[in-house]
């Protein structure tokens, strides 16, 4: 099977829902990553910016986030948040809380790699992977960026926010094979992922695939009822790969 990263927003359309899907997501995700909503998700699509709002509106904040989290036994969640929330939150408060609740890493996309100490300083203290972003920007810092991630290296597709693409224009080959040079950390590729033959083009030079904007916009559709669509789209997805 192809490694699968899946993706929701926590609190949409809510937090007893996010459990539930992560239930459904665990039969087929190597790592289920979560978003924790945030008023300003600058990294983000129409799609996923519109399942913040709803989580929001839901009052969902990091404190009820980790609470459930708490109760989960699936071991490999990743949380996906902004620097700021983290910085209010306070460093050695949000690890801490990470590490309570098992999380596997942090993804922080406007935290810069040579702004990082502080929250490394932290992470790498409580066991926590802080997941590096490679972007098709990034070829003067691949080496510097590949050398230091740990985790597994999450690979942005193609230039702009999350969302569903019909086709990848990056030379994505040649920055895996950049990235193999210096690491042999996992590498999965995500930004635009929604369908099968991506997956299997995506499968044929990485680690596995990342997908997200595809899942958030089953359940903007499904609402409550998401379960049964999202367990199918992952299994028509992962069909033949």
């Amino acid at each position: 099977m192809s490694k699968f990263i899946s993706f929701i927003t926590a609190g949409d359309p809510s937090l007893e829902k996010t459990r539930e899907f992560i239930d459904v997501l665990a039969e087929d995700s190597d790592i289920i990553e979560i978003g924790l909503p945030f008023s300003d998700p600058i990294a983000e699509g129409d799609v996923i910016q519109a399942a913040n709002k709803r989580a929001l509106e839901q009052n969902t904040t990091a404190d009820k986030v980790f609470d459930m989290l708490e109760n989960v036994p699936f071991n490999k969640i990743v949380l996906l948040t902004y620097a700021n929330p983290v910085f209010v939150y306070g460093y050695d408060r949000f690890f801490k809380r990470c590490k309570e609740c098992d999380v596997y890493g942090v993804i922080i996309p406007d935290l810069p790699f040579e702004e990082r100490g502080e929250a490394s300083i932290y992470a790498d203290n409580f066991g926590i992977h802080l997941i590096t972003l490679i972007a098709p920007t990034s070829a003067q810092r691949i080496q510097m960026l590949a050398t230091n991630a740990t985790g597994f290296i999450y690979l942005v597709s193609s230039m702009g926010v999350t969302g569903v693409r019909g086709e990848f224009t990056t030379n994505l080959d040649d920055i895996v094979r950049q990235i193999r040079e210096v690491t042999d950390v996992p590498i999965y590729i995500g930004f635009g992922i929604s369908t099968p033959e991506q997956v299997r083009q995506i499968r044929e030079i990485a680690d596995g695939v990342i997908v997200g904007s595809a899942i958030v916009r089953i359940i903007a559709e499904h609402g409550d009822n998401s379960s049964p669509h999202i367990k199918q789209f992952i299994k028509e997805m992962l069909k033949n790969v």
